[in-house]
């Protein structure tokens, strides 16, 4: 039984990239060993194993067999006899073909260090062709990678066009899609994660809602500006979608899998922008509709964000705006404190109740906000 650091520990230690999980692969072990030593099982489709105190994955050494289209279709071969590199032969990219064993010593049979050093992410063997999620992961070091100069190998590319057209992107399931989408949009330049998937032709597939050269120009555009001011990877899908119609963000969003939480914030950001960004429709009547369906004051994070979003797109140049940044920031928040100035008790010992004092509620907010634009001699 001889245990090794494999992946992204190794690759990232080597680039100087901060890293977090260690994975681990165990040559020459069983299940039963493995359970014997105190590991707790995790894996469904292959023998997975937590660490009894670090809790970290250690994996058996496996082979795998394509059985069927898409990620899942494989079967799985782990026995004593599975060496470091018929495992390491299996992984996707050169860069994560890399061991290191108790010494320290690197064991490196698919040359992943001379690629490192040549900024290149290549496959490591034909089995790549065999799962289209390694086609999402590799758009993804592609985007966490750009900033240090690395690009995808030619041959590499090339194997992705051919997996394109024999359809295996067609097989992708929303989570997996999810997954990676939402690793790729935390990464220092999430922009490279949808022009790498142009450039392979599987951006079609991926995200059927992109469906002219301009929606895509112009999403990629935006997130590349976002992306220098804003982490948050819901917010800079927010801004992504910007540029699409409403039956597009939600077609987009049920398409990868996104969580309701990011499909309304991308929505939210869309479905307001001609009030939000044109000086003429800042009426008490439609900034108390805004606040009302953005739900502000029970989710102020989410207007933050709203409002953070809305700000950094007027600061992009996008057309559409006709306002500066701190210009809007400033109203919105001016415009938000009246909306909250509201007693609702006050309202109550006045004998109002059930919807009527809802409806009393909205009125008072709307003449606070009223009387406050009224005050705004620069507007």
């Amino acid at each position: 039984m001889t245990i090794y650091l494999v992946g992204g520990a190794v690759r990232d230690r080597l680039l100087g990239f901060p890293f977090v999980e260690k994975d681990w692969v165990v040559v020459g072990s069983s299940p039963k060993e493995m359970l014997q030593q105190g590991y707790t099982p995790v894996g469904k489709d292959f023998p997975v194993f937590l660490h009894p105190t670090t809790h970290e994955e250690y994996a058996l050494a496996r082979t795998e067999r394509k059985t069927a289209p898409g990620y899942k279709g494989f079967t799985f071969h782990t026995d004593l006899s599975v060496s470091l590199e018929q495992d390491l032969y299996r992984r996707d990219l050169t860069i994560n073909a890399i061991a290191q064993n108790n010494e320290g010593e690197l064991i490196d049979p698919y040359h992943g260090q001379a690629d490192i050093k040549q900024k290149l992410l290549r496959h490591v063997s034909p089995a790549f062709a065999e799962d289209p999620v390694r086609i999402l992961r590799i758009a993804r070091f592609a985007a966490r990678y750009h900033h240090l100069g690395f690009t995808i190998a030619d041959d590499t590319i090339a194997m992705i066009h051919s997996m394109v057209e024999k359809g295996e992107t067609q097989h992708l399931v929303a989570e997996r899609v999810w997954q990676e989408c939402y690793k790729a949009l935390s990464e220092k330049s999430p922009a490279l994660f949808f022009r790498t998937l142009e450039q392979c032709h599987a951006l079609e597939d991926i995200f059927p809602a992109l469906e002219s050269g301009e929606d895509v120009n112009r999403a990629v555009a935006l997130l590349e500006h976002i992306s220098q001011a804003i982490v948050d990877p819901a917010s800079r899908l927010a801004a992504f979608c910007f540029a699409l119609k409403e039956d597009g963000i939600i077609q987009l969003m049920a398409h990868v899998g996104a969580p309701n939480e990011c499909k309304d914030l991308a929505l939210l950001t869309q479905q307001f922008a001609t009030i939000i960004y044109h000086q003429q429709q800042w009426t008490a009547q439609n900034i108390v509709r805004l606040f009302q369906k953005t739900d502000a004051l029970r989710k102020p994070e989410r207007f933050e964000n709203l409002l953070t979003i809305w700000a950094n797109i007027a600061a992009s140049d996008h057309p559409l705006t006709e306002v500066s940044p701190a210009i809007l920031t400033t109203f919105m928040q001016g415009a938000l404190a009246q909306y909250k100035n509201v007693n609702p008790q006050t309202l109550i010992q006045q004998g109002y109740e059930k919807s009527a004092l809802g409806e009393a509620i909205k009125t008072v907010r709307q003449e606070n906000i009223q009387a406050w634009l009224n005050s705004q001699t620069s507007l």
